[in-house]
């Protein structure tokens, strides 16, 4: 059977910077994206959908690691369920789920965040979730620079930090979450923010001192501690979060209930099958269990309390702009009496 995968040409890219426009505030925003990236065949419809599965992976880690980490998995499920596998990335997890919508992919693995938050609007089916060391819930990791004088997370206030998507939950959501608990957002408490699209590229940004600080999935934390430290090594974790719902598979509502029941079986005995053990466990992963939407209930209410901070602050700021638009007026009043007096213009400093 030839699956897909093995079709996927790798191609290495440089380091690529571009600057885009923060949303809220004047803080810079900036993408870092310097991964090893893969060009992927375009998801395209097929001649026969029942002869294959279209599954894509969010950029929970780069594009890279993730056709080498997924390849096995994938050609586990293509083998076991007699089908081919078509695997398609994006850089983003909002362009992940806007696959759905269109019918483009049957199944994905996505992060707890936009599971949580988008499962209505998707219609995201959940069929299995990881165990990892006993545990179905993950936690996420605030890491700086071990050589860096940060201990707290106020320590970074003004200073650089890297989220890894608009939608994860570690990578995006926690931190902030933790900064409306304050009064703050993102925007106004850092001097500097990057998306770097991926976990393992938010480690490096961390590592190689792109980035002050940095909030990323203590799993995949873990992972690369543990196989590859290369980057790990030069961080430090100075604080975690509680507990969330692993990442999970989830499929796409117009795939046949009695083929999403089949995938699900299949994942849950997984463990029990010498193959398919060996492939679990060079993913660190212990087997597969069934998902409970209240493991990811805690994810929802954050982005609430987020929503409200962001509004507020937002609503704070109004005034102070009517304040700055007087300060003009009242500038240009005294410069036209200077100017009427034969003296110098007044230098607006104070703007």
């Amino acid at each position: 059977m030839t699956n897909r995968l093995s079709k996927a040409p790798v191609m290495i890219l440089a380091a690529v910077v571009s600057l885009l426009v923060g949303c809220g505030g004047d803080t810079e925003v900036k993408v870092v994206d310097f991964s090893q990236t893969v060009n992927v065949e375009q998801p395209a419809r097929l001649a026969s959908a029942t002869d294959s599965f279209r599954v894509a992976v969010g950029a929970m880690i780069s594009p890279r690691e993730t056709v080498h980490l997924y390849h096995d998995l994938l050609d586990y499920i293509a083998e076991k369920m007699g089908r081919e596998i078509e695997l398609i990335q994006r850089k983003t997890y909002g362009q992940i789920s806007a696959l759905f919508t269109t019918e483009e992919i049957d199944l994905a693995f996505i992060c707890s965040g936009p599971y949580a938050t988008g499962k209505e609007r998707y219609g995201f089916h959940a069929l299995a979730v990881p165990q990892i060391h006993g545990e179905h819930l993950y936690h996420a990791y605030l890491i700086v620079h071990k050589d860096s004088p940060y201990k707290v997370y106020s320590d970074l206030k003004g200073k650089i930090f890297a989220f890894t998507d608009p939608d994860s939950n570690t990578g995006r959501l926690v931190p902030a979450y933790w900064l409306s608990l304050q009064g703050e957002t993102p925007e106004n408490y850092f001097s500097r923010t990057i998306y770097t699209f991926s976990h393992d590229n938010s480690i490096m940004a961390v590592a190689m001192n792109l980035a002050d600080g940095a909030a990323v999935h203590g799993q995949i934390w873990e992972y690369y501690n543990e196989r590859n430290p290369v980057y790990t090594s030069k961080t430090r974790i100075i604080k975690k979060s509680t507990g969330f719902g692993n990442p999970l598979l989830v499929a796409a509502q117009h795939l046949p209930s009695q083929t999403k029941k089949d995938i699900s079986e299949l994942l849950f005995v997984m463990h029990q099958d010498k193959k398919g053990k060996k492939i679990l466990d060079e993913l660190l992963i212990e087997r597969f269990v069934t998902p409970d939407d209240r493991w990811y209930q805690p994810i929802v209410a954050m982005k609430q309390k987020c929503d409200q901070t962001q509004q507020t602050c937002h609503d704070a700021a109004k005034p102070q702009k009517q304040t700055v638009v007087g300060r003009i007026h009242a500038c240009s009043r005294q410069w036209i009496a200077d100017l009427s007096a034969r003296h110098p213009p007044l230098q607006c400093q104070s703007l």
